[in-house]
């Protein structure tokens, strides 16, 4: 994602502190790359973790960035459903709407 296209608040720290930016999403690429998952399955999981995390803005920009990169609405969605068992009836339906914010406007 480049620097216009971030949310307020990481824009801003790319902006101003850009080598914190930079250090960041090295960070990022080394996760990604350390390990056998695919890039689908890497954007899943992320998911997944904004999901538990209970964090809507980061569950609305992976939701961008995997529908950016080809993946189904119902692929999506159905993340927020296999955590119901784990994080419980309301984090999912949560999960969903925050989902649907997205989605539905596709």
């Amino acid at each position: 994602m480049a620097k216009q296209e971030l949310p307020a608040g990481a824009g801003q720290v790319a902006e101003q502190y850009p080598e914190v930016w930079e250090a960041f999403t090295a960070l990022g690429k080394a996760c990604a790359e350390t390990g056998p998952l695919d890039e689908r399955t890497r954007r899943l999981v992320k998911l997944a973790l904004a999901v538990g995390k209970g964090s809507e803005g980061a569950v609305h920009s992976h939701v961008r960035r995997a529908l950016a990169e080809g993946e189904s609405p119902e692929a999506l969605k159905q993340v927020a459903l296999l955590g119901i068992p784990t994080l419980g009836l309301p984090a999912g339906v949560a999960a969903l709407t925050w989902i649907g914010d997205i989605t539905d406007d596709a």
